[in-house]
Parts: C-alpha cells; sequence; structure tokens
C-alpha cells in the first residue's frame, strides 16, 4: 500500500479495530509469535492486544505503546500525544501508563513519513527525554524512541531509552554511549528498503526523498553497530508503504543481506528481541520456555530465506498449540 497513513485517516474506530485484529492474525500466521506495537491510534489497539494476550482471540502476544508522544508538529503528531517541556512529557507518559500501555514511545527526531520534518533532526531535548524515561522506568515499562539524527539519538542514549529505532545517522559517538548503555538498536530495515524498492508505485513524494536521502546511511549505521557488537532486535516498522504486516520476517534477509551472519539474525528475532521486550519465558528452545514456535524446511543458520520467505514455512506453534 502506498499510503497506509492517508487510508487510515479515513477509517472508523470499528474499522481500524477490525484491520487491527486482522494484521495481528496475520503476523502470527507469519511465524512472528510476539510484537511490539509502538504507537495506536486513541488506545484501539489496547482490546486488541487483551483479546490476543488473555487467549480470545488468535494473535501474538503483544506489548503496545499507546499514543507515541512527539512534540508540537515533530513527527507522529497527526496520532500522537503532542507535549512540549518536561511537565507536559511528564504528564503525557502518566496518561499512557493510566490508559494501559506497556512501552512508552518518545519522538526524539523528525522522520520519513511526517511532511516538513527532517530525520536529520533533534526534537526533544535530553531532559524532556529523560523526564519521560525516568518516569516510564518508575513504573516498570520499557522505553523506545523513535531516533534517527544523531543528535537525537544521542540525546535518547543519555536519557536512559531502552531502545533506539531506526538509527539512521549513528556515529562513533552514538555506537560508544549505546554500547556502554547497553541500549538495543532495532534497524527496521524493511521500512526503508520497502519503500525505496517501491518508490515508482505511488507512494508521495516526499517520503520517497527523503528515502533516497537516508537509505545508504542507514544501511551503514546498521553494519557499523553491528560489527562493533552493539545489542539488536528484530523490529519492522510494520505499516509504512508496502511494509505489510504478515511480511515481519523479509527483514531477516534485508539483515543478512547486509552481512549480518544468518545466527545473529536468528537470535536478534528470538532470544534479543525477547529481551526487549521483557519476555523472560520466551524466545529459545529450552526448557521452561513457552513454546512460541515457527516450523521451516530446512535449515534457517545454512539458508535464512528458510525464514525470510514464508513459502518454506510450514507450522507456526503459539503457547503450545498448532495455529
Amino acid at each position: 500500500e502506498a499510503d497506509p497513513k492517508s487510508r487510515l485517516l479515513n477509517l472508523k474506530p470499528g474499522q481500524i479495530v477490525m484491520n487491527a485484529f486482522e494484521n495481528a492474525q496475520k503476523t502470527l500466521r507469519s511465524g512472528v509469535t510476539s510484537i511490539r506495537d509502538l504507537g495506536g491510534r486513541d488506545y484501539l489497539e489496547f482490546a486488541v492486544r487483551d483479546a490476543c494476550n488473555s487467549g480470545r482471540q488468535l494473535g501474538p502476544t503483544i506489548k503496545a505503546a499507546g499514543r507515541m508522544i512527539c512534540m508540537t508538529g515533530g513527527h507522529g503528531n497527526v496520532f500522537g500525544r503532542i507535549a512540549d517541556g518536561p511537565d507536559e512529557v511528564l504528564k503525557a507518559v502518566r496518561e499512557q501508563i493510566h490508559a494501559g500501555s506497556d512501552v512508552i514511545k518518545l519522538m526524539a527526531t523528525g522522520g520519513v513519513m511526517t511532511p516538513g520534518v527532517n530525520p536529520e533532526d533533534a526534537h526533544y531535548t535530553e531532559e524532556e527525554l529523560r523526564v519521560g524515561v525516568d518516569e516510564g522506568h518508575r513504573f516498570h515499562r520499557t522505553c523506545a524512541s523513535h531516533a534517527q539524527g544523531t543528535a537525537g539519538i544521542l540525546n535518547a542514549v543519555r536519557a536512559g531509552m531502552d531502545s533506539i529505532e531506526h538509527g539512521i545517522f549513528m556515529t562513533q559517538e552514538c555506537l560508544e554511549a549505546m554500547l556502554e548503555k547497553g541500549t538495543y538498536l532495532v534497524p527496521t530495515l524493511a521500512a526503508v528498503n520497502n519503500i525505496y524498492i517501491n518508490r515508482d508505485n505511488g507512494i508521495p513524494d516526499f517520503i520517497v526523498e527523503k528515502t533516497i536521502r537516508v537509505r545508504e546511511r542507514h544501511h551503514q549505521s546498521i553494519k557499523m553497530f553491528y560489527e562493533a557488537g552493539g545489542k539488536i532486535a528484530m523490529g519492522t516498522d510494520a505499516g509504512t508503504p508496502f511494509n505489510v504486516h504478515g511480511d515481519n520476517s523479509q527483514e531477516l534477509q534485508f539483515m543478512v543481506d547486509l552481512g549480518i551472519s544468518n545466527s545473529d539474525a536468528l537470535s536478534f528475532s528470538t532470544a534479543d528481541a525477547a529481551d526487549l521486550m521483557g519476555l523472560a519465558d520466551r524466545g529459545q528452545i529450552s526448557e521452561g520456555y513457552i513454546a512460541d514456535l515457527l516450523i521451516v524446511s530446512g535449515n534457517p543458520v545454512e539458508d535464512i530465506s528458510v525464514v525470510a520467505n514464508q513459502k518454506n514455512h510450514r507450522s507456526v506453534i503459539k503457547n503450545g498449540a498448532i495455529v
């Protein structure tokens, strides 16, 4: 889909909930058994999360952020909770917690999908981010930050963020700070790559222009972080143009194409992702762990396509039961 954001603006709440259920089921059937939703609309996704997590409806384990928190005019402002200054950010975090969020999402920089903002620019200050992170951690929530530009990445890492989403304009200084803090990087290669691959298929021009500008730098940053031994967890930013729910596993192919080993790509998508999500009983095939499994034809350590390409999938097991 070339412009999913515009379509979403015209949907009624009931339609959004039904779409979310369908996307959750597509994702599970594709072999992804646990996900984060890092920015929804009016908390509608919480009903989907609760139904899936309780077993009332088929779906993956879901941890949801509620409304992403952004500055006035910032990236994500159409659906996000706008907050300016430390006091407003503090209140916004408390609102998400009160609404039922599992994770706090703070927008540290501009982004590709919002018109009129630049991915390179820092949005929130380090102080604003620190207030948000401290409050999230005080109430036992993990904190994730959309952070693409160098200054914004540094602000987010120094503020104590648990994960950096995207990390496009990473520098050696960013890398060293993340290694010191143990901050996870979620590369979301599928988001940028799928826009680039489909750049002639009706995606709004401003999105294509920014994607072309950042893509190579994004790849360089991910390779640099990986080669330095940084902590990585798989994520796709599903729902961006042509980045379809249910095609999540293509991220592993994009990782391997950058030089990440097959075994590391698998670990980033299982044990490491479970660690970031705080799922202590999932992500490994080991005694005492819940059986969330994707059965494939072949050995993914030798050929990552047996996971990345759904034609090689044979079955999905969720909580010990075949889906």
